[in-house]
């Protein structure tokens, strides 16, 4: 399958720069995978689609302040570094700008020597990999120094952090927003949980492989990163009771998609407690075992998270779903509008 298979038009005008001050105001395109039916909602309104005995699943990861300005020590040169993840202790994977000017040995000062960073191993593709060194709390210090990591397509200055965090976020490790969460108020999940509807948390530190662009024309060929996840017993005991009594599991995001799919395929077919990493990249044609529907936002043209959706739904139906969007201008990328796949 070709990589082109999967582009469409997007103007640039519909991609959003910014939250809406009202989380749920977004608008939701519903799709009905069986009656192939499309509905122009409301985020709000998703409530009406979620059944008593459904499972609600989150990714509950919290994204750092990783995007970090410095110094290169020797020339004065100026350099930006994106915080991957900690392979071990105040050792970390980074992206860098510009990498040409970062060999082995480099040192990089941040906040006036407040984090200085020693490259000790050279990647592709801008890859870095350093050793930290600072006094205090690192999470404490990156506070002060870093911001968030908006993808390069928003220009905008983000004036609220908090607006790139879901509002259940808890564990610090992504660098990128599992964006289909951030619909979500407090209010809209009390709402749902009356209705009988669960809610489960899994994590996935969300890592930017899941967002770089396949750059192979036979989509078979492109590797994904890996990203680290996580489901506790709880999670996975609640997931199996709901799939046993005939419930609905609908994933938020893709990420929550990703994590579900990784532990149902290798613990044949159940769901336990588990971590790890996972590289799964789902992509048509994809026989899905652990969930029935998901909500998701809408995504870069030749991505891999255009394929997945096309895996849930079909190429066909992906692609006419997002000429319908487009169509009726609806907001694309992070800060977006929603997309609920149903049965």
């Amino acid at each position: 399958m070709n990589t082109l298979e999967f582009d469409f038009d997007l103007p640039d005008h519909l991609i959003a720069q910014h939250p809406l001050s009202d989380r749920t105001s977004s608008r939701m395109l519903v799709m009905h995978k069986e009656s192939n039916t499309l509905e122009h909602k409301h985020f709000r309104d998703i409530v009406e689609y979620l059944q008593e005995g459904d499972c609600l699943v989150l990714n509950d990861t919290r994204v750092l302040p990783a995007r970090l300005f410095g110094v290169k020590e020797s020339t004065g040169a100026r350099i930006e570094m994106l915080l991957l993840h900690e392979e071990t202790e105040d050792t970390w994977e980074t992206l860098v700008k510009p990498a040409k000017k970062i060999s082995v040995g480099d040192q990089v000062s941040f906040g006036d020597g407040v984090i200085r960073a020693t490259c000790i191993a050279k990647g592709d593709q801008g890859g870095r990999t350093f050793q930290l060194r600072y006094e205090g709390i690192f999470l404490e210090v990156l506070e002060k120094l870093g911001t968030m990591p908006l993808p390069p397509y928003i220009q905008e200055t983000l004036e609220d952090a908090d607006r790139y965090q879901t509002v259940y976020a808890k564990h610090h490790g992504s660098a990128a927003a599992p964006t289909a969460g951030l619909h979500f108020t407090n209010e809209l999940l009390d709402e749902i949980k009356a209705k009988g509807v669960h809610i489960a948390y899994i994590t996935l530190h969300v890592g930017l492989g899941t967002f770089r662009p396949v750059q192979v024309d036979d989509i078979k060929e492109h590797t994904m990163h890996s990203e680290y996840y996580q489901i506790n017993e709880e999670t996975a005991t609640l997931l199996q009771n709901v799939k046993e009594h005939g419930g609905r599991i609908i994933a938020v995001g893709t990420t929550s998609t990703r994590t579900l799919e990784s532990c149902v395929q290798q613990s044949g077919g159940k769901f336990i407690a588990s971590s790890g990493w996972t590289d799964i990249f789902i992509y048509p044609p994809y026989t899905f075992q652990a969930i029935d529907g998901m909500i998701t936002n809408f995504h870069l043209p030749k991505s891999t998270l255009i394929m997945l959706v096309s895996a849930l739904t079909s190429k066909e139906k992906t692609l006419h779903a997002y000429e319908e969007a487009v169509k009726e201008k609806y907001r694309f990328f992070s800060f977006g509008d929603a997309m609920c796949i149903l049965p």
